[in-house]
């Protein structure tokens, strides 16, 4: 294969994978999501009002 051909295809390539790169979108580890997750949750946990303490022992 004549050098000039072989220096085209490969500029041919690499563009094509530079293309397909950027049309990928990142996608966050299940790992962080989750922390994210139980986080929001602790926050809305704190942020509900307490319940009404109950008492369990009788007085005779």
């Amino acid at each position: 294969m004549h050098s000039d051909i072989h220096l085209m295809l490969h500029e041919l390539r690499a563009e094509e994978l530079r293309t397909a790169a950027t049309d990928r979108v990142p996608r966050e580890p299940l790992r962080t999501r989750l922390g994210l997750t139980l986080v929001e949750l602790g926050l809305r946990l704190l942020r509900q009002p307490p319940a009404p303490a109950r008492c369990t022992t009788r007085l005779a």
